[in-house]
């Protein structure tokens, strides 16, 4: 029997973006803010240890412009 995790990307949709930086001031291992103040990420497969603060990020969004999806290979 083997142990399997769910991995997760992150997808940001910087259309809807409006800056609050919320997301960066969470977990800013993997959300990054532009010149602009508009999100980009640092990483888009999310690493187990950074699972939660990701989602927490992600939730932080005021703008709901970011969300966690299970990647299924």
């Amino acid at each position: 029997m083997s142990l399997h995790t769910t991995q997760y990307q992150v997808i940001a949709d910087r259309s809807r973006c409006c800056g609050y930086g919320l997301c960066a001031a969470v977990c800013p291992e993997i959300y990054k803010l532009d010149d602009d103040g508009i999100v980009y990420l640092a990483l888009d497969r999310v690493p187990p240890e950074l699972e939660e603060s990701a989602r927490e990020g992600a939730a932080a969004c005021p703008a709901e412009a970011i969300w966690l999806e299970a990647i299924t290979d």
